[in-house]
């Protein structure tokens, strides 16, 4: 395997606590899966868990090198995590067709918080 790209996304988490309290559900299903906002709504604090989710987003886009746009929407990300706590990427929809177009085979992501910002990178491998 072999690097496709590389991203990273800082995000204030103010940013996102205002568009989920200005915008509310409009946001949240424009952005983030209904698995998503279920994980983050379990939390004691949503915003902070939505902003990570919205910076691994931004970070999975740039690694794919086609930006949040044409060939690959909010929803075609979806940011989970495994039973170890792990957090892991799955695309669907346009970002699935991408990733299957370039050979693209595993997608490595990291995430953290603090009180006023989140952060995320990501890491796209293909197939030489």
């Amino acid at each position: 395997m072999i690097i496709f790209g590389i991203g990273i996304d800082v995000v204030e988490v103010e940013r996102i606590s205002l568009s989920l309290t200005e915008f509310g559900i409009r946001f949240s299903n424009k952005v983030f899966t209904r698995l998503e906002q279920d994980y983050c709504e379990s939390q004691k604090h949503p915003a902070i868990h939505y902003a990570a989710r919205f910076a691994a987003k931004e970070a999975v886009a740039k690694a794919l090198g086609t930006g949040i746009g044409k060939q690959l929407g909010w929803l075609d990300v979806e940011v989970s995590r495994r039973s170890s706590g792990e957090p892991e990427v799955s695309l669907r929809g346009d970002g699935k067709i991408f990733a299957e177009a370039n050979n693209i085979t595993q997608i490595k992501i990291s995430l953290t918080h603090a009180e006023h910002y989140a952060a995320a990178n990501a890491i796209v491998l293909c197939e030489a």
